[in-house]
C-alpha cells in the first residue's frame, strides 16, 4: 500500500510529469540566472548575497506545487477511498511529504551547482549552501504540506498558503543563510533540528486537518 501511494504520488508531484509540475524548478533556475543581471556583475557582490539569493528562490520554488498537494484528492474523494482500504490520514501525509520533498528538494539541489557558477559561489561557501538545503528543504516541503493540509478546505486556501508559508519557513532560512554569512556549520544544526522537527509533526497535524476537512 505504502509504495503505491508512493508510485502515485511521484507520477503527479514529480517535474517531468507534466501539468506545470516543473515550475518550481524552473522557477529555481529563472531566479538564479536573473540575480545577476539585477544586481550587476560584481564578483564580490553576487558571492556575498548569491546564497541568501537561492535560499529564497528555493522557499518560492517551494510553495509553487502547494494546490496540487492535497485539494484535488479530497474534492476526488481520495481520502475517504483510502481510509476505506485501511490507510489512515497520518500514513498518507508522510507518504505525501516524502514524495513533496522527492519532488523538488533534490532537484533544487543538483540546480544549486549551475546557480552557484551563475552568482560565483564556491569553495566552502558552495559546500555550506548545499548541505543546508539539504537539511532545510525537508522542512520546507513539511510546512508546505501541513500549510495545504489546513487550507484546503478553506475557499481562498491556494492564496492562503503561500503567504502563510513564508513567515513559518524564516527561521530555517535564517540559519540556513546565517551559516553563508558567518561560515558557520553549526548554524546548520539548527536549521537541520527545526527541519526534522517539522518532518516528525507534520503527518500528525496534516492529517487531522485532512480528517476534519472529510468529515467537516
Amino acid at each position: 500500500m505504502i509504495g503505491a501511494l508512493l508510485r502515485r504520488d511521484l507520477g503527479r508531484l514529480f517535474p517531468f510529469a507534466g501539468s506545470g509540475a516543473a515550475l518550481p524548478l524552473l522557477f529555481f533556475l529563472a531566479v538564479a540566472m536573473l540575480y545577476p543581471f539585477a544586481v550587476g556583475p560584481d564578483p564580490s557582490l553576487l558571492a556575498k548575497t548569491g546564497g541568501g539569493v537561492v535560499w529564497i528562490a528555493a522557499l518560492l520554488a517551494a510553495i509553487l506545487p502547494l494546490d496540487r498537494l492535497v485539494q484535488e484528492d479530497i474534492d476526488l474523494g481520495m481520502f475517504d477511498q483510502l481510509k476505506l482500504r485501511g490507510a489512515s490520514e497520518e500514513w498518507v501525509m508522510a507518504v505525501r511529504l516524502l514524495a513533496h520533498w522527492l519532488s523538488f528538494g533534490p532537484l533544487l539541489v543538483l540546480a544549486t551547482f549551475p546557480a552557484a557558477a551563475l552568482l560565483n559561489l564556491e569553495g566552502e561557501t558552495l559546500r555550506l549552501l548545499l548541505i543546508g538545503l539539504l537539511a532545510g528543504t525537508p522542512g520546507l516541503a513539511a510546512i508546505g504540506l501541513m500549510i495545504a493540509a489546513l487550507t484546503a478546505s478553506l475557499r481562498a486556501g491556494a492564496a492562503l498558503s503561500g503567504l502563510l508559508l513564508i513567515p513559518l519557513a524564516l527561521p530555517i532560512l535564517i540559519f540556513g543563510a546565517g551559516a553563508l554569512a558567518r561560515g558557520d556549520i553549526a548554524s546548520l544544526g539548527f536549521a537541520g533540528a527545526i527541519s526534522l522537527a517539522l518532518v516528525a509533526m507534520t503527518p500528525f497535524a496534516a492529517g487531522a486537518a485532512i480528517r476534519a476537512a472529510r468529515e467537516g
